[in-house]
């Protein structure tokens, strides 16, 4: 029996969705891993992932590839604020951008330079981060004079030196301060390219050799600070041996065991004997004790460390460090001990109660077993019959000298200093030494050794010429003013 044509359309109208159905089902996964891989939110995930991953190692490449090239390229030098090379290179710098500041507007524009160094002349390295210094100093009327300075401040300075440029990097670590004087930790690093390193050490002598200048001709005196030494106001002019005169050979005899003992520093180790020396200077107020130590370290270039021993604070561990640290070539000077425990009560163990610096806690810097050594140390007094026989005693002081009144020596020599350019034939001088007899102040001439009657300091003497400067016949005449100071 034959279909008709209208059964066959019917039956292929209706097979056709079960084809078409049979082709566009898709395939079912196969795996854990192909169920993953066919979601489209993983696949991008992972996408991102990946060229994150990317971009970090080229991130970590480049940083690592810059710091090779500045390694292989560049140099760095790190000083810090303990290091003596710190305040040289501050001071250096300062005085080398004035410089180059003071040639940019004086060049001369007849002079033929090239175009490169035409340019950095017209424009040449600032500094922009300032800060300021100032220190004070005591005239000897008591006056108080402040100078103040700009030096280069926290912050990057670009300098130019011998045609090379160097970054100047200065940090001030603000939770970072020091244990001995508080002031916040602070450090300079210079860069500059490796080919030119050699410059680092050239600029180095030259602040030193700047800073040297700066104090050359001058004695430093430091002052203890907590538990460093510093410096007390600006240098002082060196005083010369000249300008203290004491009576004949006292000077000159002093000067030549400090000078034995300069040159006697292996003699002392090879028979293992303690290299230090003390110095006992004892007299009438207005003697010239603190006068000829400060002549006498600067005719031997030395400095000087004051020592306040009823300093508040001062106790005998921190004495006996501060001793310890001493700044090199600098005597250490104690001045009127005899005042330091005057008044104390004694104490079977420590020595003097009632000071932060006990009597034991003194003796033991000056020559316990933690005492330092390669030291000069200087103790003046008023009252050496005060002072206790263990604190003199021969290795503590080994030289004791007393500086006493004036003496006829002393007056004709400081009438000599301010009246010699003027009294040519001396005859002033001797008026002036005949009433200092008649006074009872010197001794006549051939009678030195005898006791005057009445005594006077050579600093009332030099005050006394001091108030006279132009005029002989006034300190004449105020010769008897002597006879009361």
């Amino acid at each position: 029996m034959s279909a008709s044509p209208s059964d066959i359309q019917h039956v292929v109208q209706n097979s056709l969705p079960i084809e078409e159905a049979t082709v566009s089902a898709p395939a079912a996964p196969d795996g854990f891993f192909a169920q993953f891989a066919g979601n489209p939110f993983f696949t991008g995930g992972l996408g991102l992932a990946g060229f994150a991953a990317i971009l970090a190692g080229v991130q970590k490449g480049l940083r690592q590839g810059a710091s090779l090239l500045k390694r292989r390229l560049l140099v760095d030098v790190d000083i810090n604020v303990k290091d003596d090379t710190y305040q040289w290179f501050l001071y250096w710098m300062t005085i080398h951008h004035r410089r180059q500041f003071s040639t940019a507007n004086q060049s001369n524009p007849l002079e033929k330079v090239g175009i490169i160094e035409s340019l950095l002349r017209r424009f040449p390295t600032r500094m922009h981060h300032l800060s300021i210094a100032t220190s004070k100093t005591q005239l000897p009327n008591g006056a108080v004079q402040t100078q103040f300075a700009l030096i280069p401040g926290p912050g990057r300075h670009i300098l130019r030196y011998k045609n090379a440029f160097i970054l100047a990097n200065r940090v001030r670590e603000t939770k970072s301060m020091g244990l001995n004087n508080g002031n916040p930790w602070e450090t300079i690093t210079l860069t500059a390219l490796y080919s030119q390193r050699h410059i680092f050490e050239t600029l180095f002598l030259e602040a030193h050799e700047l800073a040297q200048k700066s104090v050359e001709g001058k004695t430093i005196v430091f002052t203890p600070r907590t538990a460093s030494w510093e410096k007390f106001g600006e240098p002082r002019r060196k005083r010369t041996l000249e300008s203290v005169i004491f009576d004949e050979g006292v000077k000159e005899h002093i000067v030549a065991d400090v000078k034995d003992f300069l040159r006697s520093e292996q003699w002392y180790y090879d028979r293992c004997i303690p290299y230090r020396r003390g110095y006992l200077l004892h007299g009438i107020p207005g003697s010239g004790k603190s006068s000829f130590i400060q002549a006498l370290a600067g005719h031997l270039d030395y400095n000087i460390a004051m020592v306040n021993l009823s300093e508040r604070g001062l106790t005998d561990d921190r004495l006996n460090y501060l001793i310890t640290i001493l700044p090199k070539r600098t005597f250490v000077v104690l001045e009127d001990v005899d005042a330091a425990f005057s008044g104390r009560t004694m104490s079977d163990e420590s020595g003097y109660r009632g000071a932060n610096v006990t009597f034991a806690g003194l003796l033991n810097a000056m020559d316990g077993i933690t005492s330092s050594e390669e030291r000069i140390l200087f103790l003046t007094t008023n009252h050496v019959e005060r002072l206790d026989a263990a604190l003199i005693r021969p290795g503590r002081v080994d030289m004791t000298v007393r500086l006493g009144e004036a003496t006829r020596h002393q007056a004709a020599k400081l009438w000599n200093r301010f009246y010699g350019d003027i009294d040519e034939n001396g005859i002033n001088q001797m008026r002036f030494l005949q009433a200092l007899e008649e006074l009872g102040i010197v001794q006549a001439e051939g009678q030195e050794s005898a006791k005057a009657a009445n005594v006077a300091s050579t600093a009332a003497l030099q005050g006394l010429f001091l108030k006279n400067k132009h005029s002989m016949e006034g300190a004449i005449a105020g010769a008897i003013e002597l006879r009361r100071s």
